[in-house]
Parts: C-alpha cells; sequence; structure tokens
C-alpha cells in the first residue's frame, strides 16, 4: 500500500503531523485507523489521546465501567478529533459480573456436560456467558445499551464477547492450557441451557443431546448461531434508534467464528465490523490475513463496512497491507499501547499518512490491489511449512532435518492429520493442520 517516499512521510509525521489529529477520509466518512483502550476513572486519558494523534489514529473503541466515565472522557477525545465508540461486553460480564451471578445465577450458559457457567470455570474465571435465549437476559442487555445510548457524544456503540465461549481456541493457545482441541469436547461446548434446549425442541421437535454426536448436527450448530444473531440485531435496533453507529469486534471470519464460538456476524446489521484477525493466534503467517479478508468481503453484511483487527507485533506493517491489499477499508489495532516509542508512533504515523494519501488519489475509496485468491492447500505454504520445519528440527534435535513425504492418516470435521518420517533419527511425527470455517487456521506437531 505504500506508494508514497517513506522517508519522507516519516519526516513529515515527526516535524509536522505528530500531535495533529488526521482528517477523516475513508469511506461514509469513519475513521480510518482505530485502537481498542480500556479506560479507567483517574488515568490521564489527554496523554493517551496525544499519542493516538502521534500515531495517526482517529478513532477509539473505549471501554469504561459505567456511561458516566464515557461523559467525563467524549470531551477530551474530542478536543483531539477522535471519534469514541462504547466498547461493550454482552454476552459474557464485565463490569457488574458478580452482581449478576448473585442476583441471576441461572442466567448462565450451560456445557454439554450439563455443567453452568454459574459454578464452573471454563478457561478462565472472567468467562461468565448468559444465555442469549432468555427474554430476561436480552431484556438485561437492552437496558444496558440504552444506558450507553444516552451519552451525548458518543459515536456508536461496539459489542464484544457477542458469542458462546471457545469451543475450539485458537491453536497458539492450547500450550497455554495444556489442551488440544483437535474436535468438539463435551466440556467447552456451550449452548445447552434448559431454555436454549425447549426453545430448539418446539422449533425442531428433538433434543440435541439425544444425537449420538450433538457436534455434528447442522441445525442445532446454526440454531445457536442464531440466538446470537438475535440479539445483536436487537442491539442494533436500539443503536440506530439513538441515531447512532452500529459496530462489533467479532472472530476473524463468519465460518470461522460459527464453528468456533458460534457467532455467525455475516448476519448481523453492523454499520461497521473489525474482525479480529490475530495471525499469531493462528498460523503465525502474513496469509492468515488475506485469506480471512477476502472471505470478508464475501460474506459480510452488504451495508457492513470492513476492517480489519490487528495486534501490534513487529510486522504490522505487513499486516495492514495484507488487510487493505485485500478489502480492509481500514484498520484497528490491540493495542496503541504497543507503540511504545515516539519513533515506533512516527513510524506508525507515516504509514497512516501514506495510506490516506493514496485514498485521497483514489476519491476516497480504498484500492484492494492484490488480485490473489485464498491458499487452502498447506503445503503450497512455504512460510508455514518452514515453521513446522524448524518444529520438527527442535523435536528431532537435529541440525538440519531430512524430512520424507507426508502421508494422510485421517481426516475429521475441520482437521486433516498427517504423518511424516525424519530420515536422520528415523522419528515419526504428527503434523495436523485445522480448516475452522475452511481456512487454514493452524497446524501442531508431535512426535508419535
Amino acid at each position: 500500500m505504500r506508494h508514497i517516499n517513506y522517508l519522507v512521510l516519516l519526516l513529515v509525521a515527526c516535524c509536522v503531523g505528530a500531535c495533529s489529529s488526521p482528517k477523516k477520509d475513508t469511506k461514509d466518512a469513519y475513521p480510518m485507523f482505530w485502537t481498542w483502550l480500556d479506560y479507567r476513572p483517574g488515568m490521564n486519558f489527554d496523554s493517551i489521546c496525544t499519542i493516538m494523534n502521534e500515531a495517526g489514529i482517529d478513532g477509539v473503541m473505549l471501554n469504561a465501567p459505567t456511561p458516566d466515565d464515557y461523559r467525563d472522557a467524549i470531551p477530551i477525545a474530542q478536543k483531539h478529533g477522535i471519534e469514541v465508540y462504547a466498547w461493550l461486553w454482552t454476552m459474557n460480564l464485565e463490569h457488574d459480573r458478580d452482581a449478576i451471578l448473585k442476583e441471576h445465577p441461572e442466567w448462565f450458559s450451560v456445557n454439554r456436560n450439563g455443567q453452568s457457567l454459574t459454578d464452573t470455570t471454563a478457561y478462565v474465571g472472567y468467562y461468565k456467558f448468559m444465555c442469549p435465549a432468555l427474554p430476561e437476559v436480552r431484556e438485561f442487555i437492552k437496558k444496558k445499551i440504552e444506558a450507553y445510548c444516552e451519552v451525548e457524544g458518543l459515536n456508536g456503540i461496539a459489542i464484544d464477547y457477542h458469542r458462546f465461549v471457545d469451543v475450539i481456541l485458537p491453536t497458539t493457545l492450547w500450550p497455554k492450557y495444556g489442551i488440544v482441541q483437535d474436535q468438539e469436547y463435551p466440556q467447552w461446548d456451550f449452548g445447552y441451557h434448559p431454555a436454549m434446549i425447549e426453545k430448539f425442541k418446539t422449533a425442531y421437535g428433538y433434543d440435541p443431546r439425544e444425537q449420538e454426536d450433538p457436534s455434528q448436527d447442522e441445525k442445532w450448530l446454526q440454531f445457536r448461531c442464531d440466538q446470537i444473531t438475535e440479539v445483536a440485531n436487537m442491539i442494533a435496533d436500539v443503536v440506530h434508534t439513538y441515531g447512532k453507529k452500529m459496530a462489533a469486534s467479532p472472530f476473524p471470519t463468519p465460518k470461522m467464528a460459527s464453528k468456533m464460538v458460534r457467532q455467525d456476524w455475516g448476519k448481523w446489521n453492523l454499520d461497521i465490523v473489525f474482525p479480529m484477525v490475530y495471525h499469531n493466534f493462528y498460523t503465525k503467517d502474513i496469509s492468515f490475513i488475506s485469506d480471512c479478508m477476502i472471505e470478508n468481503v464475501r460474506d459480510k453484511a452488504p451495508n457492513t463496512t470492513l476492517y480489519c483487527g490487528l495486534m501490534v507485533g513487529d510486522d504490522i506493517e505487513e499486516a495492514m497491507d495484507a488487510a487493505l491489499n485485500h478489502g480492509a477499508e481500514g484498520i484497528s489495532i490491540f493495542t496503541v499501547s504497543g507503540l511504545r516509542t515516539p519513533e515506533s508512533r512516527a513510524k506508525f504515523r507515516a504509514y497512516t499518512d501514506s495510506v490516506r494519501a493514496i485514498r485521497a488519489e483514489n476519491k476516497g475509496v480504498n484500492p484492494a490491489l492484490s488480485k490473489s485468491t485464498q491458499v487452502t492447500n498447506p503445503f503450497e505454504n512455504m512460510n508455514i511449512l518452514g515453521m513446522i520445519n524448524a518444529k520438527i528440527k527442535e523435536l528431532a534435535n537435529v541440525p538440519i532435518p531430512n524430512i520424507a513425504d507426508y502421508k494422510l492418516v485421517k481426516e475429521q470435521g475441520a482437521t486433516k492429520y498427517y504423518e511424516v518420517k525424519e530420515l536422520n533419527t528415523g522419528k515419526t511425527f504428527c503434523v495436523d493442520f485445522y480448516f475452522y470455517g475452511g481456512i487454514l487456521s493452524g497446524w501442531n506437531v508431535t512426535a508419535k
């Protein structure tokens, strides 16, 4: 995307524009570069807004404990030319978690083993998702959204954790929890609240728990996705009634999200979407970003403006190129705090200025320059094969691995299981590829 001389732009960013707010020249006048940010009373928000200006960020999805906190923060952001969306957790509770657990323990999601999040833990203690099938949960969420929409000057609502517990975690997180999720397992498969089961039985005439493998029941999968969609669109109706914009931060693609967290976000009535395409959680390769964005251009709702959520890292410019060149209208980073030095912010600002210049030359439209297509065959991705070879080298403890041909031994659900022999040692390794939503979304190597 960087068609303007980078060094010139860097000097401009440092000497002229570092503290000025960038112009909003994107489609529908949305800010082009955003960050997610936690806000807490007493923090020096003015200095953080200055940092956002230095980096060329003109939109913030702000997570604050109460509506009054937004009333304090918004005038400061406006002074810096920054739009504010309320970044709100919906199905998973945050600031009001303890109170609702005490007052309404019956509201919480239940897994296939019959365990409620009221008194069981899924991965982490703060995972306290409610059941979207309960009318009282929907009413609670509606009133919460209304309270934030009452805030004058708030530009929009950006919902997050609008889903179920991850039935499948991104592959790079498995070691953290000592798990392998090559298929859907009951303890992480949520959505079995009695109210959800009864609602499904009324619609389809059977109990999904009676199936030999409920995870293979497409009606049951889609039903849970649809419950989440109904609540999302209820929220959108409220937000639009107040004349504000509706946004969301879902999983990487609608198909992946449906499989991993029951989140079919292509059916949500969103003005703007920030899918969290955190490639280092999945394949660790930039190609994951382009693959996801190609699919998102196709599967998002027609009236939704597509952005891309990325984590700040050493390869952030390459990641932004992949997103913008494959259909993203802008970027949100997690988070601006990752741009720790003035130099890193100046470099980021130079990038944002160059992209805005390209868009201005193209009459305000972002040119999706790449004509590349998704790569679904992992053996055509040399970067991923290189990482797999490095892992085999480590496990085999050899200076240069000599790897034989891969042999496909099994396919199950979204997983393809291969075996490959390292010829120097004679050791056999299991190499598994995961294709959630049809995209190469992870890989794993173990010694047999």
